[in-house]
């Protein structure tokens, strides 16, 4: 599917227009040769111009003078993003937009689309978020990366649970690495700083018997906000906040995708024991800790017992059963 086709992407010329201006940072562009590079007439120029200013960029200059940047904006253009991405199965169908709903709703629709393995759905900002046990995502313009991967692995179905935790120990790997922050993961989804939830996948799935025909794995980061409205103001938080200092959303997000390429490589080749065995030797949430699990059925108190070979945590309840959790959500006990 061409990037244009998919309602709501940022179209091309206005992402074309913001490249033109980043890469001549603090260089005055007049609005004429801006038409004429971007393929747009001048009042056009100046409409995007504006657009811009309302996403935050801080384009200084007016249609008479020209346009320029103060500061390069860290918004994830398709052309930047390619640029640094050539020959990654990441770098070829990417559809960017300023806001959409769901990332993971539009590639569950290019999915269905019949869009080829490795497709990359961004948004700087999403109006409907989605977490786990269809909770809300919060997700602040351009302030985190919310993005979705579509993959087409050759794996039974009782596994694609893993890409979950794959895609969390990828995005732990990303972060620690320019950060400098130690990230503990939370079965199955959850990435924490000290003890705090900075970050979260979603993994869906389109399958037949025995057969994947499609998973999409959505990854939520908080990065640069530096607050979060009431409810979440005490269990969230962000590299900024952890850190002290902005980050670059761009760096992160490459290197999140070089390590999920890698990681996922390594999957399809040596198989699901790799992830497990990675998962366990970095989350403190994995063994000997207390929790209380609560499904739809019952909850109940007990001590992480390490991960079964298919992922799944398992639990000693407080009565001296074993139990493996298929579905729940578990929750350090205090």
């Amino acid at each position: 599917m061409a990037q244009d086709s998919l309602p709501g992407t940022t179209d091309r010329r206005l992402a074309g227009l913001l490249t033109l201006l980043a890469e001549n940072a603090t260089i005055v562009i007049s609005g004429g040769r801006i038409a004429k590079e971007v393929g747009v007439s001048r009042s056009m120029v100046w409409r995007w111009v504006e657009r811009l200013r309302e996403l935050g960029v801080k384009v200084k200059g007016r249609p008479a003078t020209g346009y320029f940047l103060e500061q390069v904006p860290d918004i994830l253009t398709p052309n930047m993003l390619r640029q640094r991405l050539k020959g990654s199965l990441f770098g070829k169908h990417i559809y960017h937009f300023f806001k959409t709903d769901s990332t993971n709703r539009v590639a569950l629709e290019l999915g269905h689309g019949g869009e080829p393995e490795g497709a990359v759905v961004l948004a700087e900002e999403q109006t409907a978020g989605r977490g786990r046990a269809g909770r809300a995502w919060h997700s602040e313009r351009a302030m985190g990366i919310y993005v979705t991967l579509l993959l087409r692995p050759k794996l039974a179905p009782v596994q694609a649970p893993l890409l979950t935790m794959m895609a969390g120990l990828s995005t732990r790997s990303a972060v620690q690495a320019l950060t400098g922050l130690t990230i503990d993961l939370k079965w199955p989804n959850d990435l924490l700083v000290r003890g705090k939830k900075a970050g979260g996948i979603l993994t869906e799935m389109h399958a037949e018997p025995g057969q994947i025909r499609f998973v999409i794995v959505g990854i939520g980061l908080n990065v640069n906000q530096e607050k979060f409205p009431g409810d979440l103001a005490d269990i969230a938080t962000s590299l900024r906040v952890e850190t002290g200092k902005p980050q670059s959303r761009m760096e992160l997000l490459v290197r999140l995708l070089r390590e999920f390429e890698n990681d996922y490589n390594r999957l399809v080749r040596e198989g699901v024991a790799g992830v497990v065995a990675r998962f366990e030797a970095v989350s403190s949430y994995a063994r000997g800790r207390r929790v209380r699990v609560t499904n739809g059925t019952e909850s109940y108190l007990g001590t992480t017992a390490g991960l079964a070979p298919e992922g799944l945590l398992q639990v000693t309840r407080d009565d001296g059963k074993v139990v493996t959790v298929i579905a729940g959500d578990v929750a350090e006990a205090r």
